[in-house]
């Protein structure tokens, strides 16, 4: 059987590559052998392969899978065969998501329910958690409060948005394009302010001020900021951490994913002001450490039932077939994608 792989050249270059591989014949105690229907598609970090030092050869491309159970260890007591599951490989996966049989840790996987489809329940895994995580580990989100997601048209941003929403709070999103911001304005429950940063004319300082009364956001969910004004074209979209930190309400709460955030002792003393805490946003500690192995999964199960009930609704390309895996998922490390894309297997 084939599964994706990915391969950095000498130059940096990432190439992937379609390869056979094999499965193993024997599981473990608590491990389950799945058949995959369905593997969504997520960027690579590789920066955070090596700082775990997974570096391999080859790292196994897919991890968001979901699937029916073939198999199970001998100690397994969540699942039997036949059961339809979905779950996220962990990072030191030997063989790909995009592999037709999968062998993964019971602790990783939760049911599938019935009514969702093999595509959706892929591709909610991944976004779903990390919302939850940004929004309710991280920010501690409540009733009454504002929001501020950036880039609120992109796969995650939706997510953070429709959770939000399910738990009452009143939510700003930035569209980057025309496009981005027709797609927001459509969203039902309704966003309360879509500002276009692709416009000019619209500054995003002023716009959550006028629409928070001067007071400011309770919770910004960045998808990234420029830590200088002398920035490469492609950063133009994002904010300035200046403006964020100015957007701050008293008592308010950044959550941040830039890796390599600095703040000055201005900064810092502005946000000591406010009394402004400061998370970084990193949803694969949840596999990379078993410190927290059962609220992990009770944010898998929720995910998964927010989607069978409709409160999430995630923005889906139509599938692919595994033999256009290799483009798709080039579009999808280039962050060409604005909406999810799922491999049908």
């Amino acid at each position: 059987m084939k599964g994706l792989y990915c391969k950095t050249g000498d130059q940096g270059d990432v190439k992937f590559i379609l390869q056979e591989t094999d499965v193993p014949n024997n599981i473990g105690n608590h491990e389950v052998k799945v058949q995959v229907k369905s593997c969504a598609l997520s960027p690579v970090d590789f920066k955070l392969f090596e700082e775990l030092k997974l570096g391999k050869e080859h790292i196994s491309v897919g991890r968001e899978i979901a699937g029916v159970v073939l198999q199970v260890g001998p100690k397994v007591t969540f699942f039997q065969p036949e059961d339809e599951v979905v779950g996220i490989l962990p990072l030191d996966a030997e063989l790909s998501g995009l592999c037709s049989v999968v062998i993964i840790d019971e602790f990783n996987l939760v049911q599938k329910p019935e009514k969702v489809s093999w595509f959706e329940a892929a591709a909610v895994m991944k976004d779903g958690l990390r919302a939850y995580t940004a929004l309710h580990t991280l920010a501690r989100m409540a009733a009454g409060q504002s929001l501020l997601v950036l880039d609120g048209a992109s796969p995650f941003g939706v997510l953070a948005i429709q959770l939000a929403h399910f738990h009452g709070v009143k939510v700003l999103a930035t569209a980057l394009s025309a496009e981005d911001q027709k797609m927001l304005e459509e969203l039902r429950p309704s966003v309360a302010r879509v500002i276009k940063v692709w416009d000019s004319k619209e500054g995003l300082v002023d716009s959550c001020l006028e629409e928070t009364g001067g007071l400011g956001v309770d919770i910004i969910v960045d998808s990234g900021v420029r830590l200088f004004e002398e920035e490469p074209e492609t950063q133009l979209h994002l904010p300035h951490k200046h403006d964020l930190i100015t957007l701050l309400a008293v008592g308010g709460h950044w959550v941040t994913t830039e890796q390599n955030l600095q703040l000055d002792p201005p900064d810092s003393h502005i946000l000591f002001m406010k009394a402004v805490s400061l998370s970084f946003l990193n949803d694969e500690v949840w596999t990379a450490s078993r410190a927290k192995q059962g609220r992990y999964l009770h944010i898998l199960k929720d995910v998964v039932e927010k989607l069978s009930v409709g409160t999430f609704r995630p923005q889906l390309e139509d599938p692919v077939p595994l033999y256009e895996a290799t483009v798709s998922m080039e579009m999808v490390q280039k962050k060409q994608a604005r909406k999810r894309i799922v491999v049908k297997l």
